[in-house]
């Protein structure tokens, strides 16, 4: 009777939920080091979406813990632990911070390569969920999230703490690193880039990785040095909010007159972003037909000596597109 009196539904109902993400991570083959397994097993993701938004009718729906019908709440907690990216912060219309799909999540952290030891930086904290992941792997005392709003970081310094974590959480232009906390020997974003910052690589210690978006993929790239990187995409598929403030988006790419079956895929749009401004749309579509329609993974980026270019198999192929220069402005999630 004792036991049962002490039994928190609540706390058992999350468990269960947690279990259920990590079961169906494992079926998807997304959590193959133990290391990153045992983090999303025991790292509560509801404590740090205590209300999200979801769409809903052309429009969003909110769902919170606080929601007085227990319906909806058990709903929220059910909706915390699935694999889909989840909305936590409007503006207006305008989405401007999100906690990632754990899906993608899990490939982006595996394809970062931490080790013991390493210091990691991230660039948009938002709900604090990946920050506590990457503490639980490698100790809250190495692990930097930086984010370009007071009430982002705020909230993810909240979430953290209640999760038991305490990283350094910055409030700051995340383009231009954390050169207070630098070397990094890993650095990974969550909000989609045109290009990769020059000062990342500056704060990049020898044989560092940088993760992140760029168009719709991710983009891993290994930093020999701060003037020197190379890497490829990763094969899945990634729509990140936009990097926001000062720093200019990649430009929009033309689409009038292109086949609806180009623009019904993912692969090509993927290429189209990727080389908007370098490349006339229909030269893109005329390059993907003849080369086999090629996933992300036969694309990568070089950066060298203050140029970067993007390319297809070879950096130095026939294919290639100059990016934006480094970006300047500020970044958040």
């Amino acid at each position: 009777m004792g036991a049962a009196a002490g039994r928190d539904p609540f706390a058992e109902a999350a468990a269960e939920a947690r279990r259920r993400l990590v079961a169906a991570l494992d079926a998807e083959g997304a959590l193959p080091d133990p290391a990153w397994r045992a983090a999303f097993a025991e790292v509560p993701r509801h404590l740090f979406v205590p209300s999200y938004y979801v769409g809903a009718f052309g429009g969003y729906e909110r769902l919170s813990r606080d929601d007085p019908d227990p319906v909806r709440r058990l709903s929220w907690l059910d909706g915390a632990y699935e694999d889909r990216p989840l909305g936590t912060l409007l503006r207006g219309d305008d989405l401007v911070s999100s906690a990632s799909q754990p899906s993608l999540m899990a490939d982006m952290l595996h394809a970062l390569d931490v080790r013991d030891g390493d210091t990691v930086l991230e660039i948009g904290a938002g709900s604090g969920y990946n920050a506590a992941l990457l503490c639980h792997r490698v100790g809250d005392s190495r692990v930097t999230t930086v984010d370009l709003d007071t009430d982002i970081t705020d909230a993810a310094r909240a979430h953290l703490h209640e999760a038991g974590h305490h990283p350094a959480v910055v409030t700051g232009d995340g383009a231009l690193g954390c050169p207070g906390r630098a070397p990094f020997d890993r650095i990974i974003a969550t909000c989609a880039m045109p290009s990769v910052p020059a000062a990342w690589l500056d704060q990049c210690a020898p044989d560092a990785i940088v993760v992140t978006p760029l168009s719709t993929g991710v983009l891993r790239l290994r930093v020999p040095d701060a003037r020197h990187a190379e890497g490829r995409f990763l094969h899945t598929s990634a729509y990140f909010v936009p990097v926001r403030g000062t720093t200019p988006a990649a430009p929009e790419p033309r689409t009038g007159g292109l086949p609806r079956r180009a623009l019904d895929s993912d692969l090509f749009r993927f290429l189209l972003t990727l080389a908007s401004g370098s490349l006339d749309p229909y030269e893109a579509y005329a390059l993907w037909q003849r080369e086999g329609r090629p996933g992300r993974e036969r694309y990568g980026v070089t950066v060298a000596d203050g140029r970067q270019w993007a390319w297809l198999d070879d950096p130095e192929g026939p294919y290639s597109w100059t990016l934006g220069g480094p970006s300047d402005g500020p970044i958040g999630a």
